[in-house]
């Protein structure tokens, strides 16, 4: 739809973008999220979650297990990764579609892709040699999140200078993929203004990902603070994320929000990809 297209490798998945926006579907298995109060907390829940969002139209399936919310208290690894296990086992019996997991932690990081993972969604904000070392001898891919406060200017200077130290670590260009970061380490309006200046920080060949649903940037600027009703301000931000060049979404909605989407995906056709 937008022209050329592009492969983001991981492990055993080459996936395609560029032509259309991914969306990547989102299951917490925290007891704690801000976003659906530990709804798929039991592996079976979380299970068939992920079933449903992939029927809905997911491209990607996010597994999370520690929960980033304000205010959070860190779980172990161990911790972690005891979460994850059953889910990961039991997912993969059942879909081939490529999976996420939302870790920092090396160790989580190395079971999950034993455990059929394809990429490591890592929100730490820095280039982990550990976790570098693990992305290269997995050939997985690797999902690094500007994580600290400043508008698109700054994340333009972290997006570089992660691609300068992944490489320096023997990680593929293609294995990359950034993440600008919404909600992390960064008030409302420097939020705000990551969204409306994408065009600014996209780098050449490395996927961008967009994060912001349902986030009290959402909550603030559309006035609606169930975070459960925050469909709408979901999509305006997203329509404005793909228009500037976002290549995934990673979204909670996969059923109404790809509707936006889709939209948005059809406009940026209509003008060309720009």
């Amino acid at each position: 739809m937008f022209g050329d297209f592009m492969f983001w490798n991981c492990a055993d998945k080459k996936i395609e973008y560029g032509e259309r926006t991914l969306i990547m579907g989102i299951v917490n298995v925290t007891p704690d999220s801000f976003s659906d109060g530990g709804s798929f907390f039991n592996p079976a829940d979380a299970v068939e979650r992920a079933l449903i969002l992939e029927a809905q139209g997911a491209d990607i399936i996010d597994f999370g297990a520690q929960s980033t919310r304000p205010g959070y208290s860190e779980i172990s690894a161990d911790e972690e990764w005891e979460r994850l296990a059953p889910v990961l086992s039991a997912f993969r019996q059942k879909s081939d579609i490529p999976v996420s997991v939302d870790t920092y932690y090396p160790s989580v990081a190395e079971k999950s892709l034993k455990a059929g993972a394809n990429i490591i969604n890592d929100v730490s904000g820095r280039v982990n040699p550990e976790m570098a070392k693990i992305v290269k001898n997995r050939r997985c891919g690797w999902i690094l999140t500007y994580n600290g406060a400043g508008a698109q200017q700054q994340a333009a200077d972290f997006f570089n200078a992660a691609l300068l130290e992944a490489q320096a670590l023997g990680i593929n260009k293609d294995q990359l993929c950034f993440d600008m970061g919404i909600g992390f380490g960064k008030t409302r309006q420097q939020d705000l203004s990551l969204l409306a200046n994408v065009a600014d920080y996209k780098i050449a060949d490395v996927p961008l990902l967009l994060g912001v649903s349902r986030k009290r940037v959402i909550g603030e600027y559309s006035r609606q603070s169930d975070v459960q009703k925050r469909i709408y301000g979901n999509i305006a931000a997203d329509t404005a994320a793909i228009l500037g060049g976002v290549d995934i979404i990673r979204l909670h909605d996969v059923e109404n929000e790809r509707q936006g989407i889709l939209m948005a995906d059809a406009i940026k056709g209509a003008a060309g990809g720009k």
